[in-house]
């Protein structure tokens, strides 16, 4: 079963606490307002989330993360990707057309995604201070931290990344079984599984890119989704690739757009 998407892709992190403010800075263009500096190019990590003056309990082993971008914002809910237009003049942050990735998940995570996207679009009061955000809507205060401060990024070395989402130009894909699909680099030697074959090659690096010889592939039989899967992942990992690292996520980019995002196992 494949889930998709459209939307422009690269999220990250969110975490915010919130507090009161006035009129907005409009000459300080849409990544600005009267939350205290601008938001865009900026990504955060929750540290705090209450509701009712209490702490409200998040699903297990997630956070809640945003990132800010050319006037949009990407949210991690712990379960989908969240992302839409974002505006944060006059103290408020506004987001239109929000949308989202589509994959299954446990029902702490689909409520806590639920919560998270129910707050971006009521629009609650925004305060930066320092490296600290604060989101504030009624009773509810979610405080976010710069994310290099809360969580350093991983190694791209060593690292075993999975499979999250195949990108092809502002649409990201989720297909079931996807989890199985990895990739693990060693020095100029990649290693990996498309989720039904094994593959390994040689990478040649320059920087924040590197280029992919031809990959020696097992012959296991695929069918259906698997063998869709197995056809999306080694159409990417061929040529010359950016890569970037966010925490615990690594996006790998062609010239054309297309790529794969991953998280480490």
């Amino acid at each position: 079963m494949r889930m998709v998407v459209g939307i422009a892709t690269g999220l990250l992190l969110l975490s915010a606490c919130g507090s009161e403010s006035g009129a907005g800075d409009p000459g300080n263009g849409p990544g600005s307002g009267s939350g205290g500096g601008s938001l865009d190019g900026k990504s955060f990590l929750s540290v705090s989330v209450t509701e009712d003056g209490k702490p409200k309990q998040l699903a297990p082993n997630t956070r809640i993360g945003l990132r800010f971008a050319d006037g949009t914002v990407h949210a991690e809910t712990g379960c989908n990707q969240l992302g839409g237009k974002v505006s944060t003049d006059g103290g408020k942050l506004k987001v239109e057309a929000l949308g989202g990735t589509d994959m299954g998940c446990d029902p702490a995570r689909h409520a806590q995604e639920d919560w998270v996207g129910k707050l971006l679009q009521d629009g609650p009061a925004w305060k930066l201070d320092a490296d600290q955000l604060t989101l504030t809507r009624d009773t509810t205060r979610v405080v976010l931290q710069d994310r290099e401060t809360v969580e350093r990024d991983k190694p791209l070395d060593g690292t075993k990344w999975l499979l999250k989402s195949v990108v092809t130009g502002q649409t990201a894909s989720h297909t079931v079984g996807s989890e199985k699909a990895f990739l693990t680099i060693s020095g100029e030697r990649i290693t990996g599984s498309t989720g039904c074959n094994d593959f390994q090659g040689m990478i040649a690096r320059t920087g924040d890119k590197f280029t992919l010889g031809e990959l020696s592939v097992t012959l296991v039989g695929c069918s259906g989704d698997v063998a869709k899967l197995e056809q999306s992942v080694l159409a990417v990992l061929k040529g010359e690739l950016a890569y970037t690292i966010e925490a615990n996520r690594l996006q790998l980019r062609a010239a054309n757009g297309n790529g794969l995002d991953l998280t480490a196992g």
